[in-house]
């Protein structure tokens, strides 16, 4: 069901009816020769114009009001992991196209991850984190369904930074099994975190990296990724194939899980958004009709 979130706004249609009645303007006087045809035209299109302006407030009105429709999820004694995705972005991910094909079984694994919470960081020239941990996969999959090369630069690779942030989703979770999911195509070149800050982060966390390099073993440092995954409790793999990559995530996917102490959660989906571009819409045309 769509609730509003505040309500109150709705008010403003209240307020703009009140001023269609009482607020006067002051009006103009022009001679036209034929009165009845300017009536006639002048008629029609004031009444298009409020009618317009009218649905306009009233989207605007909606919109502020922040209709969302909640969904109580619940989960009883299951089993699962919080994974953590850490994600490379940078520019030479586009070689062999190699970031389309990362993205497509990066979907497929986290449809897979039912129960899970899941998070999502990205890097290239700097970190950042995506999304927090959430059971909102939709959430996921349409930010990875929009993502590409090049939103965080093209220039370098933060792999290090990306750790740590992504290690810092973990601060608050009480969850003994968390693990991160490292995807990357090269060397860190932003040395923006020390390597043994990053895995020490990790190690804090109790977090186990699953670290993979994709692409010829010549463009990523396997002996760093190696020393992230051996360092964490977690393993390194080489992928230098589509299906080879898909494995690897198969195979953390069968990875054990462990129980979580959450039992429900509520899912919240905005409509604000939608209701924002049909006002704009309006908006437009109101423009259109005011030049004319």
């Amino acid at each position: 069901m769509i609730t509003f979130e505040h309500p109150l706004f709705f008010l403003i249609i209240v307020v703009y009816l009140l001023c269609l009645k009482f607020c006067k303007t002051q009006k103009q006087t022009i001679y036209f020769s034929n009165m009845k045809l300017l009536k006639s035209i002048t008629s029609k299109k004031y009444l298009f114009v409020e009618l317009v302006k009218f649905f306009f407030v009233v989207l605007i009105s909606t919109a502020l009001s922040t209709p969302v429709q909640k969904d109580e999820i619940k989960f009883k004694n299951n089993k699962a992991y919080e994974i953590s995705l850490v994600f490379d972005i940078s520019g030479s991910m586009r070689e062999s196209n190699k970031f389309n094909i990362s993205k497509e079984i990066l979907i497929d694994f986290i449809k897979k991850r039912e129960a899970d919470q899941i998070a999502l960081s990205i890097f290239a020239d700097f970190a950042y984190v995506a999304s927090p941990l959430t059971y909102d996969k939709q959430t996921i999959l349409k930010l990875l369904q929009y993502l590409e090369v090049g939103v965080a630069g093209n220039l370098k690779t933060a792999l290090y930074e990306a750790i740590f942030l992504s290690s810092k989703l973990f601060e608050n979770s009480k969850n003994q099994n968390k693990i991160a999911i490292v995807l990357t195509d090269g060397f860190d070149t932003a040395n923006t975190v020390p390597l043994d800050v990053a895995i020490d982060k990790a190690k804090e966390q109790g977090i186990k990296i699953y670290t993979i390099g994709i692409g010829n073993s010549s463009d990523y440092n396997a002996e760093v990724l190696e020393q992230i995954a051996l360092k964490t409790n977690g393993k390194f793999f080489q992928a230098n194939t589509k299906e080879r990559l898909k494995d690897i995530y198969d195979i953390i996917d069968k990875s054990q899980k462990t129980d979580i102490k959450n039992s429900k959660y509520i899912k919240i989906k905005h409509y604000f958004e939608y209701i924002l571009y049909f006002a704009s819409i309006l908006l437009v045309l109101l423009m259109i009709i005011d030049r004319k």
